[in-house]
């Protein structure tokens, strides 16, 4: 009996991984690849448009699952296309592996047609690369990179040249046990001692959290109710800690808004829990204690009084009783406040004539998008202003997800992220909030959506502008200049793509337009024609503070931070004590 290919044999171990689809777009030295996944039951090939698309696809699925996903890419420039979603994949830490198909093996080194070096390519965007010359190498070279993927969240490449792949398999393909459950790392007693007693001794502790809390809500309210702190977070921590929280004063960084930026910086010791936050410019660069699971992230943002390494929620679990219980509220107090008011200037800056004004406020199609979308509703969110909408609009509850190339940054991510995460979840409401610069640059993947028949709502905020970079180009004291360009009517293109196409151009029709989209049974479009000088600057905002955009943007520039969130900072201001 002939032994399977070395292609057969890597799909076979992709099954008993768990693995269910892979995203593409077929052709050459992936040809034996694709053919064996025709072949196979338990597995499918998920064509898209783009490479990169099919990587941020795969990120997504991986990042909703908690599973290995997968993507491939053809010798050359069908692999160098991965590059982009390969980078939003690794830095957002979640599980997927891509192969990379090579020329052939006889050929490597004689500058053959399409012609790279993907070993070299993709080592900075991934924790594993390495290439495939031999049968003998599978299946264990596979497993190895596998398992790198599970364990450590990362990116795993495999560059399988297709004359390789078509050889005959040398190792029987045998079984797969990868570790899927970790150990929890706990901190060394003394670490927790050492917490204890620091935050003990401090009168005004502020908790700012990052996407590491995701496990650990209930113990981050208990601490916060024991120390009377306020609660602030990133924007990776939004969907985990913001819901339920009485002690909510917003989010610090580029989209900040709120009173996080003051309560981390007036308060005498400041708790780090879960967030390895890159803007050191926003961080007090004083009086901080950090906990993480990885070591590696401890004081690489600023100076540590204490660093604690550990499961955030086994920490908090083994100094919770250690602490003393605080009776001062006035600093809670005083945060919640300035928290509202915050919220209350910004309420009145977009609620003025929002039905008649036109072009439509985007804020406004945020607050409505939120009210309308299911309470376990997926949201994937384009980078730029899309951004400051779901930061501000978007209702975490502690089962809606939100997505995005928060750490890569990348543009286009929100409808190939919505692709992935509606094949891993077909049942759930998946809404693409996508700019439409961003989904100029990835439009053909409205042709998967079709293709594949998926309900995705796909939701353009079209403001002719790239309103991020505006923004930044203003601040900075720079004429914007080709930031904008010619109106297109998105609807029209989805609606010559097959999708259920809607264009909006009065306020007065957003609600009914939203409405009807989501309760279409397939893929559909909104094309919201928005305000493209909505760029989130208060009419506060002084001169000089446009001037520093890395720092008046937590302090002022973005101030905002909206919809429901209000009612949750009156809700809390409803909830201090009365002398």
């Amino acid at each position: 009996m002939a032994r399977p290919t070395v292609a057969e044999q890597f799909v076979q171990v992709l099954v008993q991984a768990g693995v269910s689809r892979i995203y593409g777009v077929v052709g050459d030295s992936l040809n034996p690849v694709v053919d064996a996944i025709r072949r196979t039951e338990g597995i499918e090939w998920v064509h898209v448009r783009n490479e990169e698309a099919g990587a941020f696809a795969a990120a997504a699925e991986a990042e909703l699952t908690g599973k290995l996903a997968v993507c491939a890419g053809s010798c050359g420039p069908g692999n160098t296309h991965l590059v982009q979603g390969l980078y939003d994949a690794h830095r957002s830490g979640v599980p997927v592996l891509a192969l990379a198909s090579h020329i052939p093996a006889t050929q490597v080194g004689t500058q053959f047609f399409q012609e790279t070096h993907p070993e070299r390519l993709f080592v900075d965007c991934s924790g594993y690369c390495e290439q495939i010359t031999t049968p003998g190498q599978m299946p264990r070279v596979l497993r190895i990179a596998i398992q790198h993927a599970i364990t450590r969240g990362e990116v795993s490449v495999l560059v399988l040249p297709g004359d390789v792949a078509h050889l005959e398999s040398e190792v029987p393909t045998g079984t797969s046990q990868f570790v899927t459950e970790q150990a929890t790392p706990v901190p060394p007693p003394s670490q927790v001692d050492a917490l204890a007693d620091a935050l003990n001794r401090a009168e005004k502790v502020t908790l700012f959290c990052g996407a590491g809390t995701r496990d650990a809500h209930a113990e981050v309210m208990e601490l916060a109710g024991k120390l009377n702190s306020p609660v602030g977070h990133s924007l990776r921590g939004k969907e985990w800690i913001q819901w339920d929280n009485p002690y909510d004063v917003g989010m610090s960084g580029l989209l900040g808004y709120g009173a996080c930026y003051r309560a981390m910086h007036e308060a005498d010791l400041l708790l780090l829990l879960g967030t390895d936050f890159p803007y050191d410019g926003f961080l007090p660069q004083a009086r901080t204690i950090q906990i993480d699971h990885d070591a590696t992230h401890l004081g690489r943002r600023t100076p540590l009084d204490l660093a604690v390494h550990g499961d955030l929620r086994e920490t908090l679990r083994a100094v919770l009783p250690k602490l003393e219980q605080k009776t001062d509220r006035a600093f809670l107090d005083e945060m919640l406040r300035d928290h509202a008011r915050s919220l209350e200037h910004v309420v009145d800056a977009y609620t003025r004539n929002v039905e008649r004004h036109t072009p439509i406020h985007p804020e406004y199609v945020a607050d409505i998008l939120d009210d309308l979308a299911a309470d376990d509703a997926v949201f994937t969110v384009d980078t730029g202003m899309c951004n400051v909408w779901a930061a501000r609009y978007l209702t975490p509850n502690g089962r809606r997800r939100v997505i995005g190339s928060f750490l890569h940054g990348s543009m286009a991510n929100a409808l190939p992220h919505a692709i992935g995460a509606q094949l891993a979840q077909p049942g759930r409401q998946v809404i693409s909030m996508s700019g439409d610069g961003g989904l100029g640059m990835l439009m053909g993947e409205l042709l998967t959506v079709k293709l594949h028949d998926l309900p995705v709502k796909i939701v353009v905020f079209n403001n002719s502008s790239l309103g991020m970079v505006k923004l930044e180009m203003l601040v900075d004291g720079l004429p914007d200049h080709e930031t904008d360009h010619d109106s297109v009517d998105y609807a029209a293109i989805a609606r010559g793509a097959g999708l259920h196409g809607i264009r909006v151009t009065e306020p007065a029709k957003v609600r009914d337009a939203l409405a009807e989209a989501f309760a279409h049974p397939g893929p559909a479009l909104v094309d919201v024609v928005t305000d493209p000088n909505a760029l989130s600057i208060p009419p506060h905002i002084s001169g000089g503070q446009l001037k520093g955009f890395m720092l008046a943007a937590s302090k002022v520039v973005l101030t905002g931070g909206v919809g429901r969130m209000i009612d949750l900072a009156r809700s809390n201001l409803r909830n201090i004590p009365r002398p």
